[in-house]
């Protein structure tokens, strides 16, 4: 992926763009035809953590790290040392044409396909992938990664419309990735709902310590990808026996989609058991848009008071800086307008159940290799059922 054509709305991850040498290898079009490709994230251990985090390593391989340039600068000067020794001095005239241009011989080459002795490769236009191609694909992947346990793999789009930005890798779902992993005790064997999951990293992650992850988002062919995803990383989910399922839900939407025509949709079994045994609920570099805000915390207040037992949920963010012709300066919007819904959760008295909120430091370990900005953020709301009697007065 070395060419990115860009559109007026079209938005990329900086995942991918902090990465300008990696391969991204492209595996398939999606249903809707946007190139699929699919990259590797390995968890790191004690050992690797030590080494990423030792500036000393990094300072003495910058000292010992030589620049090209001063070889190629030495070498020039050696040749043209030798040509001066050669041409008796540097007398010998140059060789002109009959402008008086500079006329170099150059020594005759095979064509590359001589050189190279190969066949020549016709290109094949990539068409879709059937279901069964991608099939025997994950079953192939499977046994390869089988010895890996710690690698995450995700197929992911890039360079996408903002409507779709749920199919690229964000930086706020690596924060609450490490979050997770650095708090096993707290989450093992719980039952986690994730809003808005996109790819499913964050609930894969969850899914290696926890019992049970509802992976929620909208769309069929993001949820596909999704489900896929959660197929290639059974090798790291295993273990512990977590399990995840992928199932809609549509913030904009009240019900939960029970249809059992529909994909994705929940059983009866499911709706129960997610409204009874869900302790925490976690979303991941949610909120871009205003009026989904606005739908994600009108379907928090709607599930908190539906719990019969405390939950808590645990939002990443990363507070973007925009430059915007109304205010002529540079703001940010979407972070503000997930400020204000916050103070307005907190203070809300007329339901169920209390609400706190707070914001958590972002000092935990980093079990992912990405770039920890500052501006990422970890906020956590504790949602407590009120007493009969103090909920009925409210």
């Amino acid at each position: 992926m070395d060419q990115i054509t860009f559109h007026h709305d079209t938005v990329l991850s900086e995942v991918h763009m902090l990465l300008p040498n990696a391969r991204h290898l492209m595996t398939r079009l999606n249903c809707v035809g946007q190139p699929v490709f699919i990259s590797k994230f390995k968890i790191l251990s004690d050992r690797d953590r030590n080494d990423n985090n030792d500036t000393g390593k990094g300072l003495k391989e910058a000292d010992e790290y030589k620049d090209p340039r001063e070889d190629r600068e030495k070498a020039t000067k050696a040749t043209q040392v030798k040509d001066e020794e050669d041409g008796d001095g540097g007398n010998v005239e140059p060789f002109l044409d009959e402008d008086g241009d500079l006329d170099v011989t150059h020594r005759p080459r095979k064509t590359p396909m001589e050189a190279s002795g190969r066949d020549m490769v016709c290109p094949i236009i990539l068409k879709q992938s059937s279901c069964v191609l991608e099939q025997e694909e994950e079953n192939m992947d499977d046994e390869v990664d089988k010895c890996f346990k710690d690698i995450i793999r995700i197929e992911h789009t890039m360079a996408t419309p903002l409507e779709d930005v749920g199919k690229q890798v964000w930086r706020g779902a690596f924060l609450l990735a490490d979050f997770i992993l650095s708090k096993p005790v707290m989450f093992r064997g719980a039952t986690v709902l994730e809003l808005g999951a996109g790819t499913g990293l964050a609930s894969i992650v969850m899914a290696t310590i926890a019992k049970t992850v509802y992976c929620t988002d909208v769309g069929e062919d993001l949820l596909s990808m999704c489900k896929r995803n959660v197929s290639l990383n059974r090798h790291i989910m295993e273990p512990s026996g977590g399990e995840i399922r992928v199932r809609q839900l549509d913030w904009l939407q009240h019900d939960l989609c029970t249809d059992a025509d529909v994909e994705f949709s929940w059983t009866e079994e499911e709706v129960a058991d997610m409204y009874n045994n869900t302790s925490f609920i976690i979303a991941a570099d949610v909120c871009y848009d205003d009026d989904l805000t606005d739908g994600l915390f009108r379907t928090l207040y709607r599930l908190c008071n539906a719990f019969p037992h405390t939950c808590t949920i645990f939002i990443s963010i990363e507070k973007r800086m925009n430059f915007t012709l109304r205010h002529m300066d540079v703001s940010c919007e979407a972070y503000d307008h997930f400020r204000h819904c916050l103070s307005q959760l907190q203070d809300l008295v007329d339901g169920q159940c209390s609400l706190r909120v707070e914001q958590l430091p972002s000092n935990f370990a980093q079990f992912l290799l990405y770039e920890r900005i500052e501006q990422l953020e970890l906020w956590k709301v504790t949602a407590t059922p009120l007493p009969f009697d103090q909920a009925r007065s409210s």
